[in-house]
C-alpha cells in the first residue's frame, strides 16, 4: 500500500502514460483537436463539461490549454484515452481530479465518443487510473458521480469495483435544470484487499 502524503500533490503535476491492457492514457496535445471536434459534436458532453458546444480550432486549442492548466496548477491529471495500437487518436477523456485532496478524496470523471462509448471498452480507461491513483499516488478514497439514466456508466463502475452509495438529488447543473446523480466510491483498503488475493 502506498502511504498517502499531501507533498505529492504539489504544482506543478506531470501526467503520466499509463497503460491498462489495450488502453493508453496520455497527456493532452494539439493534436487531439479532432477528439475535441467529435466531442463538440455530441449532444451530451459539451453540457458537463468544458469542451465546447461550437466546434472552432481556436476553441480546441483553448479546451487542450486548461487541460495543461489543470496539471500545472495542481487541480488534477486530465488524460487523453487512447489504444495503444493507436496513440495518436484520441478516443475520450478521463480526469483525476484533486479538488478535495487535502481530506484524502479524489473525483473521477470520464467521457468517450460515441463509438466506444457503446462498448464494455471503458472499463479499461477506468481501471488504469484507479491503479495509478491508489498504488502511485497513494489518495485514501475515489468517487465520482452519474447520472440515473446512464447505464452504461453506472455497470463501468461497478465492474471497476466502484460502490453505489447514495442518491444525490438535484446534485448537478446544466442544461438550466438540476439533475440527479448517483453516487459511487472506491476506497484504497478494498482495491488492496482486492488485489491481494491469490
Amino acid at each position: 500500500m502506498t502511504a498517502f502524503d499531501l507533498s505529492a500533490f504539489s504544482a506543478p503535476l506531470v501526467v503520466p502514460e499509463l497503460r491498462s491492457g489495450p488502453v493508453l492514457l496520455r497527456p493532452f496535445g494539439l493534436f487531439d483537436l479532432p477528439l475535441v471536434r467529435q466531442a463538440a459534436a455530441d449532444p451530451y458532453i459539451p453540457t458537463i463539461t468544458s469542451v465546447p458546444a461550437v466546434y472552432s480550432d481556436a476553441g480546441g486549442r483553448a479546451f487542450i490549454d486548461r487541460q495543461h492548466a489543470h496539471a500545472t496548477e495542481g487541480h488534477g491529471y486530465p488524460f487523453v484515452i487512447a489504444s495503444r495500437e493507436d496513440p495518436g487518436r484520441g478516443l475520450g477523456s478521463l480526469g483525476l481530479w484533486l479538488r478535495e485532496i487535502e481530506g484524502g478524496r479524489a473525483a473521477l470523471g470520464y467521457w468517450l465518443v460515441p463509438l466506444r462509448a457503446a462498448t464494455s471498452w471503458p472499463r479499461r480507461p477506468l481501471r488504469g487510473a484507479v491503479t495509478f491513483a491508489f498504488e502511485v499516488l497513494g489518495i485514501p478514497r475515489l468517487h465520482l458521480y452519474i447520472e440515473p439514466w446512464n447505464v452504461a456508466s453506472l455497470r463501468t463502475a461497478e465492474c471497476a469495483g466502484f460502490v453505489q452509495e447514495a442518491l444525490l438529488r438535484g446534485w448537478e447543473r446544466f442544461d438550466h435544470e438540476q439533475h440527479d446523480a448517483y453516487s459511487y466510491a472506491l476506497l484504497q483498503k478494498e482495491w488492496d484487499a482486492r488485489t491481494a488475493r491469490p
